[in-house]
């Protein structure tokens, strides 16, 4: 770890406090002048450090800039093992995920970008993913032994972690709409892609990419036309370290879940459910099918009552519903 970044893990440990140069290269162990290079640094990186004669170099409370270090100081003893690497701009966080999958990369390894310009949706649709706003996170997972059911069981895992998360952060409701849409207010304001690679010999999971995107403020202008009357925002506006917070208190969450019992999240992801009782379309390469979904049950499986009667519990695909706002992308 660089002078910059080691500079920047104390400022994030204690922000709002003041250090004298002294002190931080006694810290450090670095000249005084290496101290003032990398607050130079962080400050073209938009990081608001105060400095007050007599008192020294302090990180601004109100800085919300994602970075590793931030993230770090949120993170439980279940997170040990994540490695994190956060990127100004990313062309796809999971793309690059994979590729360190494809070369033996260790589970926990993550990725984190404050923007992507090639950002992915399900069914290769893309994802809207703008500079200084979102919150775009892949996570590497390596479970032995796990077969594709049980690695379906991912996304539905990691909706309730996000659910969690926003409620912590924002202190307001999130919902699921199934499989992996989460909405606020009758709006999305994330997206969930996993992408696995199976054994061609036994059929079970070789390696999983569990890919995360909220919004977490609107971005500046408004969202596109075709997104503004679907599309929401976890928070109104910029807070301190929202960001940072908000991906510590997913990761949390996502790894309580999956390192313990992996049951415990399921009754919580049927209570969030946005969809039971309600009229939907079931889209598939064949047309489209019109169904009341029933329930949820305790698989994550969406149980639907067809207009002839029949039921069925469907454990992938997509849907589209009908809420109070206008109807929502399965993707955006």
């Amino acid at each position: 770890m660089g002078t910059k970044e080691s500079l920047l893990a104390l400022f994030e440990a204690k922000k709002g406090v003041y250090f004298s140069g002294e002190e931080l290269a006694e810290q450090l162990s670095v000249s005084r002048t290496a101290v003032w290079k990398a607050v130079n640094a962080l400050r073209g990186e938009g990081y608001e450090i105060d400095a007050v004669q007599n008192r020294g170099y302090c990180l601004s409370p109100s800085t919300d800039i994602l970075s590793a270090q931030g993230i770090q100081k949120y993170l439980g003893a279940r997170c040990g093992q994540i490695a994190l690497t956060v990127l100004p701009t990313a062309g796809s966080t999971n793309a690059l995920v994979r590729d360190l999958a494809g070369q033996g990369a260790p589970e926990g390894t993550a990725v984190l970008a404050n923007q992507q310009t090639s950002g992915k949706g399900r069914v290769g649709r893309s994802f809207f993913s703008p500079a200084d706003t979102g919150l775009y996170l892949s996570l590497l997972l390596r479970p032995s032994g796990w077969s594709p059911q049980q690695a379906a069981r991912l996304t539905t895992m990691a909706a309730v972690a996000v659910c969690e998360a926003i409620e912590s952060v924002a202190g307001r409701p999130a919902g699921i709409k199934w499989v992996n849409d989460i909405f606020m207010d009758g709006k999305k304001v994330c997206g969930i892609l996993t992408e696995a690679s199976f054994g061609l010999e036994d059929g079970l999971l070789e390696y999983a990419v569990l890919g995360v995107g909220i919004n977490v403020y609107p971005p500046k202008g408004g969202f596109p036309q075709e997104l503004s009357s679907t599309a929401g925002a976890v928070l109104p506006g910029p807070v301190s370290d929202g960001k940072n917070r908000l991906a510590g208190a997913f990761l949390n969450r996502l790894m309580d879940y999956y390192t313990g019992d992996m049951d415990r999240y399921t009754d919580q992801y049927r209570q969030r459910s946005l969809v039971a009782g309600r009229d939907v379309l079931i889209l598939s390469p064949k047309g489209q099918v019109r169904a009341r979904a029933l329930d949820v049950d305790r698989e994550c499986r969406l149980v639907v009552r067809y207009e002839d009667g029949r039921e069925d519990r469907l454990s992938s695909g997509e849907i589209s519903v009908r809420f109070s706002a206008p109807e929502p992308p399965t993707d955006r």
